[in-house]
């Protein structure tokens, strides 16, 4: 990432593990008229500009950030109800991330890149997931 970026962090509602984001985000509701995967949210980034500047949004499921995916860029999506809101638009390949303890919170907050859990290795990515138990007490002792 470059200097001068920020990140977002966002709990990944409705999914346990990363392999239910990647099924969500294969069906055409999770996609834009471009085909790529976006999260549509209320509030618009105010440091839009850090973000595109090789940000990404960094997912959190059942307390652990697990995985993150580049911001592309920010659409505007106009709601049924007429209500204007952010599309954040998302590279397809989904990078797994070293587990990191993340408390609940609502919305999405901004993620320093120094504070960012570093991408897995190159093939680690394959390995059997550890049930988020094990995964949450090894984040938490600095093993993972």
């Amino acid at each position: 990432m470059e200097k001068g970026t920020i990140n977002l962090v966002k709990l990944c509602v409705g999914a346990e593990q990363v392999q239910d984001l990647l099924d969500w985000q294969a069906s055409a509701r999770a996609k834009g008229p471009d085909g790529l995967p976006r999260h549509v949210t209320r509030m618009w980034p105010k440091r839009e500009e850090k973000l595109l500047n090789g940000g990404s949004l960094y997912w959190v499921f059942k307390g652990l950030i697990l995985c993150r995916q580049r911001v592309l860029r920010l659409d505007e999506v106009l709601g049924a109800d007429g209500i204007t809101r952010c599309g954040i638009v998302l590279e397809p390949k989904v990078h797994r991330t070293a587990a990191a303890p993340k408390r609940p919170f609502q919305g999405w907050r901004y993620l320093e890149t120094s504070d960012a859990p570093p991408d897995l290795r190159e093939g680690r990515e394959k390995e059997q997931v550890l049930p988020p138990e094990l995964n949450r007490a090894l984040a938490e002792i600095g093993v993972l």
